[in-house]
């Protein structure tokens, strides 16, 4: 069984699944409207009472989850927690209340889990389709075909800002709904052509909002109960008939989301109208079932990650003999020296197959360039947490170790560089050997035993090892190395 929580910008979710067959089957669903995007304040901080509701939400998620005898869990935050200035102050309290890490992940990540929650809801493996889904902080457009996406785009525009923007004090009239519509196609204008309906066959939308107002529709039986201009329009006439968000009472509205839907309803209409859609299906599938497919695939050793490496390798014309060399003895050693969990031990080999990304802008000082390509790539399947530790470990592939020093309190990661450099180091070299006659430690100090032959057949590693210990002494760590038989 697999989890899949999502901190969204309007509501927190959890839901827990089981693959069965070729479905994921969803046992347990939760809901909270917790409204977080509505908590940030004029500053952009999160308030003391949004964070408290927040922080009760994620204790009763963390009860229920642990009634259940789960294989993995993913806990993924989105646009609210990506703007939020003092995300750092409320990160580790809320992963504190929940009991698993949080990913704040990108607006494209957010699309490419999105889809994937679609594509794998479809049986229509070879249909080209635009998804769409209409978050409390962000709108996420998606177009693919099957299971790979061709394109994704994330936009800073939401039902919580809409709303309060343009329905101040939950007042609905024709020209603020106008004024709202306009507002957000001028959001979607440049990035529309890609995704006119000559690009693809089929609609679909995947967010509750998108739901939520396919349900009225159909149930109020507006302009022929489609998910269509006519439609969207006798909504938006009915909601201006209401005049206020509190007044508005219809067969498929509960009370508490009318506040939100308002804003929904006219960024659907603007997206609608600038891409020129005739008719769109709403579906129960998004984020949460893309988070628990992710997890299953990671599980059978289909990582997207792994995909993604690879084909930043031949972006970047690697040398991947080079490449490959570098992770698997960085692995090799990092596992001799007994790290208290293999946390880092991805993201390890990861960095070991990227350290030389950034040769492709300078030979010089090429550990710099590939740390900011790593960082701010476009990775999918990585969060902003690894590919940040990806990133400081290429940094710290080769030169002075004071750039990273702050980081080094960390057992394992001072012992995840050590054996980055060590293994870069030896492949410099040309040492072509078997590892497992290394011996390496690091507790205190760093204590190496290496071949004695290694030495006398390769003359520059004694040169490279001396400047080793150098820049190791100058963050305060002693490095003994010996020669043995």
């Amino acid at each position: 069984m697999y989890a899949a929580v999502d901190l969204g910008s309007n509501s927190f979710r959890l839901h827990i699944g089981k693959h069965d067959g070729e479905t994921i089957r969803v046992l347990k669903s939760v809901r909270d409207p917790i409204r977080l995007a509505a908590g940030l304040d004029a500053n952009g901080n999160l308030t003391e009472a949004a964070m408290q509701g927040a922080l009760a939400c994620l204790k009763s998620f963390r009860a229920i989850l642990a009634g259940y005898q789960l294989e993995a869990v993913r806990v993924v935050a989105t646009s609210a927690m990506r703007v939020a200035r003092n995300g750092g102050i409320f990160l580790p309290l809320a992963e504190q209340a929940i009991g698993y890490p949080i990913e704040i992940i990108s607006g494209e990540e957010e699309g490419r889990l999105i889809y994937m929650g679609v594509a794998n809801s479809l049986a229509q493996p070879g249909e080209r389709r635009l998804v769409m889904d209409i978050g409390g902080g962000s709108t996420e457009l998606i177009l693919g075909r099957g299971q790979d996406i061709e394109r994704v785009e994330s936009f800073s525009l939401g039902t919580v800002k809409q709303s309060l923007s343009f329905f101040v004090g939950g007042h609905i009239d024709a020209p603020s709904f106008e004024a709202a519509i306009l507002s957000a196609r001028s959001h979607f204008e440049d990035a529309a052509p890609p995704y006119h309906p000559q690009h693809w066959k089929n609609a679909y939308g995947s967010s509750g909002t998108i739901r939520t107002i396919a349900d009225i529709i159909a149930k109020n039986n507006l302009g022929g109960g489609t998910l269509s201009g006519p439609g969207l329009d006798a909504l938006k006439r009915r909601f201006i008939e209401f005049g206020h968000v509190g007044k508005i009472d219809m067969p498929g509205l509960r009370p508490d989301r009318a506040g939100t839907i308002v804003g929904g309803l006219a960024i659907l209409i603007a997206l609608v109208r600038e891409l020129d859609i005739d008719v769109m299906a709403p579906i129960e599938a998004g984020l949460r079932m893309g988070v628990m497919w992710d997890l299953y695939l990671r599980s059978t050793k289909r990582d997207r990650r792994e995909q993604s490496v690879q084909a930043y390798l031949q972006k970047f014309h690697v040398d991947a003999t080079r490449a490959h060399r570098v992770a698997e003895n960085a692995v090799a050693m990092y596992g001799q020296l007994k790290p208290a969990s293999d946390t880092l031990s991805k993201c390890l080999r990861w960095s070991g197959l990227l350290h030389e990304v950034g040769m492709v802008v300078s030979q010089t000082g090429y550990h710099k360039h590939a740390a900011y390509i790593v960082e701010n790539a476009d990775l999918p399947g990585f969060t902003t947490r690894e590919q940040k530790t990806m990133s400081r470990l290429i940094l710290a592939q080769k030169g002075n170790l004071r750039k990273i020093s702050d980081a080094l309190t960390d057992p394992d990661f001072a012992k995840a560089v050590l054996a980055l450099r060590l293994a870069i180091l030896f492949m410099h070299a040309r040492i072509e050997a078997d590892y497992s006659e290394l011996r390496l430690r690091m507790k205190s100090r760093i204590e190496l035993e290496i071949k004695r032959d290694w030495v006398a057949h390769h003359p520059t590693v004694s040169f490279w090892m001396e400047k080793e210990q150098e820049l190791w002494d100058e963050v305060g760590v002693d490095f003994s190395i010996r020669a043995s038989a």
